[in-house]
């Protein structure tokens, strides 16, 4: 595929992004709401010279935290300007910085709009975080001789094998890249192969989140409502599927488990899987006075919480990869000091997953069966818990250093 092909395909597809927005804003209201900035029409003023970064969506805003309060502390004179592609992330950036930088949506990759995104904004240098490849963006920012560069890059194999199909349009893309900061050796490699250029080894940005100041205090304000005595099961970040054999796992376990879906728009679907299961549950959003000593399951039904129910759990599976999603991250847990259960499928964090194993951090599990074996092992052994939760602190330690490497790397290209 060339790139005037990929861009007739996007004008062909172009009269159904209406209906696919519209579609997405019954669950998602958010999703109906500035449609001139993903067609590159913007109304918000530019008094600064811009440093730009591109977050998908929650994990690339806040794996990128790190670095963005290090850019505000050394380029102080700049403005930041964050684009997402999704409402939850554009919320995820409200949340984390305010009205210190500026939030917009990155328009779709047609010529005409990433035009107006850039002649708008002018930055000085984009910033990409982990996997996104706009052909036609990155066309654009070589054609203004502008820098833009790819951190945090991570590419599965499935990822990889998907982009070769494309050829050219991926070789040529990455060249015009002006630096590519991996977060593996495996991530480089894979890039390597399709023809990425300039390349280096940086580390993983969600290592060096930090958690709130406040993640303990209301931890333990939430575990005081969950119940002091229960031993909690925190399931974190579930996708579709993935909660209906959660819950035949922790059938008639002595454990009260708190499964927090990946995405808000699932919140009322999860109620009726649970609803359906028979076991019986609160959502976090009703726990005023406490959770009854009879109740089997908490919803949590909030979004920007995820911290202070790590801070709550005596030990947490991460969801993502029970079923064949990739896996999501663990690296928050690790940071919290909580043991990690996983499933067999994380190639979206490969290394990360591999190397919490091997620092006995984590535990994976073949299949459900595994784990319901594995969450009574735990249950009823708190010293290895203990082990784990310490053996996860130092794991998550060992492995910060990422942002102050990428930093040196932007410092080359933004003077």
């Amino acid at each position: 595929m060339n790139r005037f092909l990929y861009s007739l395909l996007l004008y062909l597809a172009l009269p159904l992004v209406p209906l696919k927005l519209l579609w997405r804003g019954i669950k998602q209201p958010a999703y109906l709401k500035h449609w001139g900035e993903r067609f590159g029409f913007y109304n918000t003023a530019v008094s600064k010279s811009v440093i730009w970064l591109h977050c998908v969506s929650v994990g690339e805003t806040r794996a990128a935290e790190p670095l963005i309060k290090e850019l505000q502390l050394q380029y102080p004179n700049h403005q930041i300007l964050i684009t997402n592609s999704t409402p939850t992330g554009r919320e995820t950036g409200k949340a984390l910085f305010d009205d210190n930088v500026q939030r917009v949506y990155l328009p779709y990759d047609l010529p005409f709009a990433v035009n107006n995104f850039l002649n708008h904004f002018k930055p000085k240098i984009g910033l990409l975080m982990e996997t996104e490849l706009w052909f036609n963006l990155i066309a654009a920012c070589k054609q203004r001789d502008m820098s833009l560069l790819l951190l945090n890059a991570r590419l599965s194999e499935n990822s990889a094998k998907g982009y070769a199909k494309l050829g050219k349009l991926v070789s040529e893309s990455l060249q015009n890249l002006s630096a590519i900061a991996a977060q593996t050796a495996e991530d480089f490699a894979r890039l390597q192969t399709l023809g990425a250029t300039n390349m280096s080894v940086a580390g993983n940005l969600k290592f060096d989140v930090k958690p709130p100041a406040d993640s303990m205090d209301k931890g333990l304000q939430l575990r005081k409502l969950l119940g002091s005595k229960r031993i909690i099961f925190l399931v974190a970040s579930t996708r579709k599927g993935e909660e209906k054999h959660i819950l035949e796992v922790v059938k008639g376990l002595d454990i009260l488990t708190v499964i927090v879906p990946r995405h808000p728009q699932r919140f009322n679907d999860v109620e009726s899987i649970i609803q359906q299961s028979g076991l019986t549950y609160q959502r976090r959003s009703n726990l005023v006075g406490g959770v009854d000593r009879n109740i089997q399951v908490v919803l949590g039904d909030s979004m920007g919480e995820l911290f202070t129910y790590y801070a709550a759990c005596d030990f947490t599976f991460i969801g993502g990869s029970l079923l064949e999603y990739g896996g999501q991250n663990l690296i928050e847990a690790a940071c919290m000091g909580k043991p990690i259960l996983i499933g067999p499928h994380t190639f979206n964090f490969a290394d990360a997953t591999t190397n919490a194993i091997r620092a006995k951090a984590a535990i994976r599990v073949k299949n459900s069966v595994a784990l319901r074996d594995r969450i009574q092992y735990l249950l009823h052994n708190a010293p290895k818990r203990k082990k784990m939760g310490e053996a996860a602190l130092r794991f998550s330690e060992a492995s910060t250093g990422a942002t102050a490497r990428t930093m040196k790397l932007i410092a080359q290209y933004l003077r």
